[in-house]
């Protein structure tokens, strides 16, 4: 099982689709975390495949 840095209600971007805006986390199942973003809405990704990247509002 993995270790995340960001929680459920934390705010995430995906590097490799950063067009899909930023995302807050809805919930971790495992390797699965589900994403509600801003520019494509619900998505759940696998992190073995993708690294969300925690969203920090200064950047």
């Amino acid at each position: 099982m993995r270790v995340y840095d960001f929680d459920p209600g934390d705010f995430v971007i995906n590097p490799s689709n950063k067009e899909w805006g930023v995302g807050q986390v809805q919930s971790i199942v495992n390797d699965k975390v589900t994403v509600n973003f801003q520019n494509v809405g619900k998505k759940t990704i696998n992190t073995q495949n993708i690294m969300l990247e925690k969203y920090d509002e200064k950047n």
